[in-house]
C-alpha cells in the first residue's frame, strides 16, 4: 500500500505504507501517471524488506502506444522514450491491455498483454452472434483469433486509393447481416464511420463498434449517424452517453 501526494507546482511524492509486494494499476494515458508510478516504485525499492518480493505494474491505457515507429526523420519516436522511462524502473512484471502492436511488448521490458477478448465476447453474445469486421490489415490477426475462438464469421475491411481517392473496400457479403467492428483504440472515429457508411451500403442491417481504449475526443454526433452503438471499456475515461456501452475495468 502507498500515498501520493500531488504539491501545487506539478510535483507528486509517494511514500509505502506497508511492506510487500507491490502492484500498480493505473490508467497510464498521462505522463503525470507515469511519474507517479516512478515515484511509487523508487519509495518501494528505497526499503531493503522489499529485496524478496515482487512489483507488477498494469498499464490500461499506455500513452504513445500508437506512435510505435519513427514516423518521419528528425523526429521523437515516442513510443521508444515512454518504454525507456518504464524500463528505468525496473518492474518484475508489466502487464499491458490491448497494446496497439507487438512493438509495445518489444520495447517494454517484461511486458505481457492483458487480452480484451472477455468484453469482445460479452459484446457478441449482446448483439447476438455479429459477423466481426476487421478495419484494416493491423486489426485482422487479433479479430481472427476472436473470431475462431468464438465461432464467428469474418470480414476483413482495408483502405485502398482509387484515382487518388482514399476509399474503404469490404472483402465480402455483409446483406442482412449485423456487423461489429473491432479495434484497439479510437480517436475521432471517422474511419469507423466511413466504414460504417460502408457496410450500410452493401447491405448490412446494422453495425456496432468494439474499441478497448475509447478516447472520442471529438463526442459521438456523426457516429451516430452510421453506427448503431459503442461498446469500449473506461480504460481510458468514464463516458456518460447512451450511445455507448463501457465495461468498467478501472
Amino acid at each position: 500500500m502507498y500515498t501520493i501526494k500531488n504539491f501545487k507546482d506539478g510535483q507528486v511524492s509517494a511514500k509505502m505504507i506497508e511492506r510487500g509486494n507491490l502492484y500498480v494499476k493505473i490508467r497510464g494515458n498521462t505522463y503525470e501517471d507515469l511519474f507517479k508510478i516512478a515515484s511509487v516504485k523508487e519509495a518501494w525499492d528505497a526499503d531493503i524488506g522489499n529485496t524478496n518480493n515482487i512489483s507488477v505494474l498494469t498499464i490500461y491505457c499506455l500513452i504513445g502506444q500508437r506512435s510505435d515507429r519513427r514516423f518521419n526523420d528528425n523526429e521523437s519516436f515516442d513510443l521508444k522514450v515512454i518504454a525507456n522511462f518504464i524500463n528505468a524502473m525496473q518492474f518484475n512484471r508489466v502487464e499491458i491491455l490491448h497494446p496497439h502492436s507487438s512493438v509495445t511488448l518489444a520495447l517494454i521490458n517484461n511486458s505481457i498483454e492483458i487480452s480484451c477478448f472477455d468484453y469482445v465476447e460479452k459484446v457478441f453474445h449482446d448483439i447476438g452472434n455479429p459477423v466481426l469486421v476487421s478495419p484494416d490489415a493491423g486489426a485482422y490477426k487479433i479479430t481472427h483469433s476472436f473470431a475462431v475462438k468464438l465461432n464467428a464469421d469474418i470480414i476483413p475491411s482495408n483502405k485502398v486509393r482509387i484515382n487518388g481517392v482514399p476509399k474503404i473496400k469490404i472483402q465480402a457479403d455483409v446483406k442482412q447481416k449485423n456487423c461489429l467492428i473491432i479495434d484497439d483504440l479510437a480517436d475521432g472515429g471517422r474511419t469507423f464511420k466511413q466504414l460504417a457508411i460502408e457496410l450500410k451500403d452493401q447491405g448490412a442491417n446494422k453495425v456496432f463498434l468494439y474499441v478497448t481504449h475509447a478516447q472520442f475526443n471529438y463526442g459521438f454526433e456523426e457516429l451516430k449517424e452510421t453506427i448503431n452503438h459503442i461498446y469500449c471499456t473506461n480504460s481510458y475515461k468514464d463516458i456518460t452517453d447512451n450511445f455507448v456501452t463501457q465495461y468498467q475495468i478501472v
